[in-house]
């Protein structure tokens, strides 16, 4: 009964996964316009940013709590993820899926280190009584910074999903597409965090 049961959840999660087979163009556009929209509202946050940079009300400034080391360390984990992730892209146009599944599994772990680190800093700041609620800076920065690691955690759990969908499905079109897609987000969020280190720490620092 319960080889029945399970056999029965295998072809139904197979027939779901290739009903999602198509040209893929449609996909490949869509997301393509997602990413402009997160362009856009990162746009947003960044002008934000730059307007309340010295609105800190007599409380702190990025000179005083930046440690610009420390920021370069999370800033290397997350440049290393996305040198990861492309060899992860290789190794799929070669079809290798164990090298494929170990790569994304090496960029997960790249990439947990940098949320790990940013949560460190994060509750280091408000230890120091530089929360959010502190300053007009302070809301500005934790809300850019914040929502970039928000992309990333979901960038994570995406890439928890790819490669057990890698491990069960193979490299076939429909996984190879998504894997293409969340590899252009990975790489979208590194670009974004250089414009944040370079904007929000080095600005603030020098």
């Amino acid at each position: 009964m319960n080889i029945s049961v399970t056999s029965i959840s295998v072809a139904r999660a197979r027939h779901e996964h290739d009903s999602a087979h198509d040209d893929g163009s449609m996909t490949v556009l869509g997301f393509w316009i997602y990413l402009m929209s997160d362009c856009l509202i990162f746009s947003c946050l960044f002008a934000t940013f730059g307007v309340l940079a010295e609105s800190t009300a007599g409380g702190p400034s990025g000179r005083e709590l930046f440690d610009l080391p420390y920021v370069a360390g999370e800033t290397l984990l997350l440049l290393i993820s996305s040198f990861t992730f492309g060899i992860a892209v290789l190794n799929m146009h070669a079809k290798r899926k164990h090298n494929v599944i170990a790569w994304l599994a090496i960029t997960f772990l790249f990439g947990a280190g940098f949320i790990a680190m940013e949560l460190r800093e994060f509750a280091y700041l408000i230890s120091e009584g530089a929360g959010p609620s502190r300053s007009a800076f302070l809301s500005a920065y934790f809300t850019l910074v914040g929502t970039h690691g928000l992309h990333v955690t979901v960038g994570l759990l995406w890439l928890a999903v790819m490669m057990h969908q890698t491990v069960y499905f193979g490299l076939d079109d429909v996984v190879r597409r998504r894997l293409a897609c969340l590899s252009l987000f990975w790489h979208f969020l590194d670009l974004i965090w250089i414009c944040v280190f370079t904007f929000v720490y080095l600005r603030g620092v020098l």
